[in-house]
């Protein structure tokens, strides 16, 4: 009788480990051939990541164990099928019986590693680690380490040799892992060691790499840092510090997380940088990452943040000049594959997390605690670090669960965290905190040590008071009249929409007839390029910050807005409107009017403003009909709730108010009215518009588990507001010159820049600074708003594939976010090869108001 052949057995024939390339090398002449061996590329990811290890600030937090796990983590290209995928770019022959386009199938050669890893019964979460260290989950559908398409068991074998070959040169075995926090910490650590070990020091197979780890390190900016000893607050800030300040201060004196509540300009942001200093030169901090709610704002706070670390850093500090210039990092750090320009880490909002030092968004935080692509690296990059979390509020119920697991996260990753906040209650603090809190006051300091259960509550003094005229109007008609009568009085102006689209039709209503009233009319939101964003800012920022007094009564002056403008910005109005949101962004946004007592201002002004909301009645029964799109921008419940409250309000003081309007807000209710009833079922369970809290509480799971359902970055949307997951490159032409191997870009301003359809037609830094140029063309958009694709192909045939990152083709779901259009004469957007921009819209670029969507009626 015949027996069945083993499914373990598998024709393919088989090839040992050490003939097994685990790259291709380009040389300079452009020809392809086999580069370094897997075994050899494993030992240097192995040594990359034990000096990542020992150069780390604070010591202990890595098992041992830990550079043996990311050695390991290329063990599945010992492979049939990665084998022919290498030969295959090489032009040589490959072994029969294996298509290397299967791979896509489970995930390429990281599924294999994770199969190779269980079966040789690795430790809890190592598996996982080695299987997600491109990022994303495989999809190995239940297929063993000696499956057929695997090589059988013939391959494991040579697999299992590898391991234990890189296990005795490193004298390490893989970790016991005691958490998913540590997990994540060395998914981290696996990933970014791969990337330098990959990077040029080590991609020429004929040259030995012993004696480049260090170099490799020190271009990658893993670099030491040093600091100024015993410096006080003032000789950081130049002036005394408030005694709220004073306590945050003694309060945050070890790793912990600390919630620091108090009003718009009582100096939190200062408080919390020179905590951080303590903490960084008393050894007991890696650096510092100070996360706001938008990319805008964290533009704005970059300067201050440059400010603060001229005066810590040592004289002889070798980070000194990386970390005082705001595109330094991006241009001057060599990151290796993923951190090359078309890579998926070269984004500056990414790599900053990796930084000593960094200003980013929340959102690159919170993607930290999500089960999203490279979130991992994002959690390695915290590690020890004080993270500052800024402008929290009670509002964010969307990211409130995300968030609490990002606190949770930080905890255990060895961080400090300090929460600075206006607007929060009592029931989102104690969910921050996850400890029990009982105080009302405000001012208020809650300190909650990593190594205690119990939280401190200290309440601090309020410093001035001010006093605010409330009155609520129904539309934007009557308003449009008086703030152009203010504005031609003398009188500074802000008006703040809760959409793009709101204060770009805001502006046009306004700005033409300001013009001829001599006033002056600007806009300022997220969807303008990084150039002209920047020239708005810097000019509308000063004329209503502190630089701009001597100017301020030349002329009246107007500016329209977004959420930007209640966030970050030292900005100064004598008069405001603004459209009915939440209490705590509107809380926020009268922290922006009559802000500085000493300001100059004219005679006719006095601290009021005027919020733009429905009848309350009215709202309850309807809300997407009567707060229009702010009911897509925030939860229709609590605007209602937040409505409620401020309906027949006529002043605020501030800041004794605060914490009132907050708790009447927020407080949790049961609602008998049926309306009401809905909407706050939606908030929890969702609706076509959004996610609810239980769908997020899924967001916010951690866990690495086999076979996971990893988010691209682009679907794992983190805000209910200014939701702008796509990258729209904005230029005016696109043209490849005869012969086929450059294309040639044209600029909104006319320049051009060449981009080679080769690679190493340029250096790396040249690349580099291509890049950092065609970065500042893009602007941000949501889903809806963004142009039409195009095809991977055409991008590439553009030079564009070797500057942006357009998508793993080994996992479909992660698409590029990359999209572009060209801006003609007109202002109007047009495909790049006279394709449709968009299926349904017209869209346009203007550099005074950004890019906007133009509804095609009729259609």
């Amino acid at each position: 009788m015949l027996r069945k052949k083993s499914k373990s057995v598998s024709s393919i024939e088989v090839k040992p480990y050490a003939a097994c390339p685990a790259k291709s090398f380009t040389a300079s002449s452009g020809c392809i051939r086999p580069g370094r061996s897997v075994e050899s590329h494993c030992q240097i990811v192995g040594e990359v990541a034990k000096e990542l290890i020992h150069r780390f600030p604070l010591q202990g937090i890595f098992p041992k164990g830990s550079a043996y796990l990311a050695a390991t983590h290329d063990i599945g290209k010992v492979s049939p099928t990665f084998f022919n995928k290498i030969m295959r770019a090489c032009s040589l022959e490959r072994v029969p019986n294996a298509n290397p386009d299967l791979e896509r199938a489970w995930g390429g050669h990281a599924g294999v590693s994770q199969a190779t890893a269980k079966a040789m019964g690795a430790p809890e979460y190592v598996p996982e680690i080695l299987g997600q260290h491109h990022g994303f989950s495989p999809n190995l559908a239940g297929k063993r380490a000696d499956a057929e398409v695997f090589g059988g068991t013939l391959w494991q074998k040579e697999r299992e040799k590898l391991a234990k070959n890189l296990s005795e040169s490193l004298d390490e075995d893989w970790p016991q892992i005691e958490s998913v926090a540590q997990a994540r910490l060395l998914a981290g650590l696996t990933s970014v060691a791969d990337w330098i070990g990959s990077g040029h020091h080590f991609e020429d197979p004929e040259a030995p790499w012993e004696e480049k780890i260090t170099q490799a390190l020190d271009d990658a900016g893993f670099v030491p840092v040093s600091y100024q000893q015993n410096l006080s607050f003032e000789q950081v800030f130049g002036f005394a510090p408030r005694l709220a300040q004073s306590t945050l201060i003694e309060q945050a004196s070890r790793p912990g997380v600390y919630v620091f509540e108090a009003p718009m300009g009582l100096g939190k942001t200062e408080a919390a940088l020179y905590a951080a200093y303590k903490m960084l030169a008393n050894g007991q901090a890696s650096g510092i990452y100070f996360a706001l709610p938008t990319q805008l704002t964290s533009n704005k706070i970059f300067e201050r943040f440059q400010g603060f670390l001229a005066s810590v850093l040592a004289d002889e500090c070798h980070h000194r000049s990386l970390l005082l210039h705001a595109n330094a990092w991006l241009f001057d750090t060599e990151l290796g594959e993923e951190g090359r320009p078309g890579g998926a880490w070269f984004n500056q909002s990414k790599r900053g997390l990796l930084a000593p030092f960094a200003v980013g968004t929340i959102d690159q935080a919170l993607m930290a605690a999500m089960n999203v692509k490279h979130g991992f690296v994002r959690a390695f990059g915290l590690a020890g670090k004080v993270v500052i979390l800024d402008e929290i509020h009670t509002y964010d119920a969307y990211t409130s669960t995300l968030l609490d697991a990002l606190v949770s996260l930080l905890r255990e990753l060895h961080c400090t965290v300090i929460i600075l906040s206006a607007t929060l209650n009592q029931e989102r603090r104690q969910g921050l905190l996850k400890r029990s809190v009982t105080s009302i006051g405000y001012p208020l300091i809650t300190a909650s040590h990593n190594e205690e259960n119990m939280a401190q509550e200290v309440s601090v003094p309020a410093g001035k008071s001010s006093r605010v005229e409330i009155v609520i109007k129904p539309d934007e008609a009557t308003a449009i009249e008086h703030v152009l009568l203010c504005a031609e009085q003398g009188q500074q102006v802000l008006w703040i929409e809760n959409t793009v689209k709101d204060a770009q039709q805001r502006y046009l209503d306004i700005a033409a007839r300001a013009a001829d009233l001599g006033v002056a009319c600007g806009l300022l939101h997220s969807r303008f390029t990084a150039n002209d964003r920047q020239q708005i800012e810097d000019k509308w920022v000063s004329l209503f910050g502190k630089s701009g007094w001597q100017d301020r009564q030349k002329q009246g002056r107007i500016l329209v807005g977004t959420q930007v403008l209640e966030q970050s910005l030292d900005i100064d109005a004598d008069f405001m409107v603004t459209r009915f949101a939440p209490t705590d962004m509107l809380l926020q946004r009268l922290g922006r009017l009559w802000r500085h007592s000493e300001t100059p201002r004219c005679s006719e002004a006095k601290p009021k403003v005027w919020v733009l909301a429905p009848a309350l009645d009215a709202a309850i029964e309807a809300p997407e009909t009567h707060f229009g799109a702010s009911a897509y921008v925030y939860s229709p419940y609590v605007l209602c709730r937040s409505l409620e409250v401020w309906q027949d309000i006529k002043h605020v003081n501030l800041p004794k108010d605060i914490r009132g309007l907050i708790e009447r807000t927020y407080c949790s209710r049961t609602e008998k009215n049926a309306s009401m009833s809905r909407w706050l079922r939606d908030l929890e369970e969702g609706n076509r518009h959004r996610k609810g809290l239980n769908a997020l509480r899924q967001l916010a799971r951690i866990g690495l588990s086999e076979g996971g359902n990893t988010l691209p970055e682009s679907k794992a949307q983190t805000r209910y507001s200014e939701s702008e997951s796509y990258e729209v490159l904005l230029l005016k032409a696109m043209t490849r010159n005869r012969t086929g191997d450059t294309a040639t870009l044209t600029l909104l301003n006319g320049e051009q820049l060449e981009l080679p359809l080769q690679r190493h037609k340029l250096t790396k830094p040249e690349w580099r600074q291509r890049t950092a140029v065609l970065m500042r063309q893009i602007v941000n958009v949501p889903q809806g708003d963004k142009p039409n694709a195009l095809s991977m192909a055409t991008l590439k045939s553009f030079g564009l594939g070797h500057c942006f990152y357009l998508g793993n083709p080994d996992w479909p779901e992660d698409e590029s976010l990359l999209r572009v259009a060209l801006v003609d004469a007109s202002d109007r957007l047009q495909g790049v090869e006279h394709n449709d921009v968009h299926d349904k819209h017209a869209l346009e670029y203007r550099d005074d108001l950004g890019y906007r969507v133009i509804k095609n009626r009729g259609k």
